[in-house]
């Protein structure tokens, strides 16, 4: 196969923009009257003890149709993070238990060539959504919404670019691009012709934040191009949100998709024993039918869910102290399907218990 000068583009285009920002450094130091250190100098400013965190969610929770109910530990995740330069970070982060089975989520590594500009490479989420990046220890609810948990839960191996620009006020505008592979990030040996990409840009503005993004993925053999919005607004212990998400199916391979999300979360604090903080939930969300982008028997893609809505409300007692915290919390879901959905035990009407506790 010849190696065509197309294929050398991107790499040689990325190399001269990561080595230019490294002169503008070099001037802006300069300018300054600050000079490069040495790594003698740079081992005494970084502390290299990884930083070590978690997050451990039990749960019981009932199906209310049909009574069956079940315990379960859905969570104990650990991260490991730390710095072994003042531009260098790294992140692992492995559920060892996920309802009975251990995932390895996240491994980068990042370097900062500038205050602003960042190449992260490895395992991680792609750079597209809002709710899909909460963490079981940042929860609203119990589960993640239909589009977080569902129609856009994608981490893969790749590298992505990241930039923040310089902003004035109380603004801030960043974006992040990347390409990965395509296939699942349990395989890292397959090559493949075809990457997938992802794009996200974030303004925040005060106690706004507006994110929108595109994604393009081919899970088996149709290209699946994605776009989102969302917007969040902060006031004291407020917090309301509302997402989007359009998913079209190439060569129309399967109904375009839709998914959308809007939740109100109000936290006051309180006197409970140990107790310190309580919160109220509620939220609505929805899905059209939804197809992983799979193929069946028959060489053609299915829908793997099928279309409903729901109504999640719920509340929560917590213990926060710095940065470990304590939640117990109780919810209750209710679904809508279409009359002739058939719908599995835990797709349906049920109560959510959860104890989570996060260090």
């Amino acid at each position: 196969m010849k190696l065509h000068i197309r294929h050398l583009c991107l790499p040689l285009a990325i190399v001269a923009f990561l080595a230019s920002s490294q002169k503008s450094l070099a001037a802006e130091n300069q300018q300054s009257g600050t000079q490069p250190q040495s790594d003698e100098v740079s081992k005494d400013k970084v502390n290299l003890v990884p930083k070590v965190h978690g997050t451990v969610r039990a749960r019981w929770e009932m199906d209310t149709k049909g009574g069956e109910n079940r315990f379960a530990v859905r969570n104990a995740r650990v991260s490991i993070s730390g710095e072994i330069a003042q531009p260098i970070d790294y992140y692992i982060q492995t559920d060892f238990c996920d309802q009975g089975k251990m995932k390895i989520l996240d491994a980068w590594g990042r370097v900062s060539f500038t205050k602003r500009l960042r190449l992260q490479g490895g395992q991680f989420r792609l750079p597209f959504g809002t709710d899909c990046f909460r963490g079981p220890g940042t929860y609203f609810f119990s589960n993640h919404s239909f589009i977080g948990g569902i129609m856009n839960n994608v981490r893969g191996v790749g590298a992505k670019l990241s930039y923040t620009f310089p902003t004035s006020g109380s603004s801030l505008l960043s974006l992040e691009a990347g390409a990965f592979n395509p296939t699942s990030m349990a395989d890292h040996n397959v090559w493949v012709k075809e990457m997938a990409f992802a794009g996200k840009a974030l303004w925040t503005i005060g106690e706004v934040k507006i994110a929108a993004g595109a994604e393009t993925l081919i899970p088996d053999s149709v290209r699946i191009n994605s776009l989102t919005g969302s917007v969040t607004w902060t006031h004291g212990g407020l917090t309301l949100e509302g997402e989007y998400l359009n998913k079209h199916y190439t060569n129309k391979a399967h109904k375009a998709a839709h998914g959308y999300n809007v939740f109100a979360d109000y936290g006051f604090p309180v006197k409970a024993g140990i107790f310190n903080r309580a919160s109220v939930q509620a939220r609505f969300d929805g899905m059209t039918a939804y197809s992983s982008g799979n193929r069946n028997d028959e060489g053609k893609l299915f829908t793997d869910y099928a279309a409903r809505n729901r109504v999640t409300v719920g509340g929560t007692l917590s213990y926060i102290y710095k940065f470990v915290r304590c939640d117990l919390r109780l919810s209750y879901e209710k679904y809508f399907y279409h009359h002739d959905a058939v719908v599995p035990v835990g797709d349906g009407d049920k109560v959510c218990a959860e104890l989570v506790v996060k260090f």
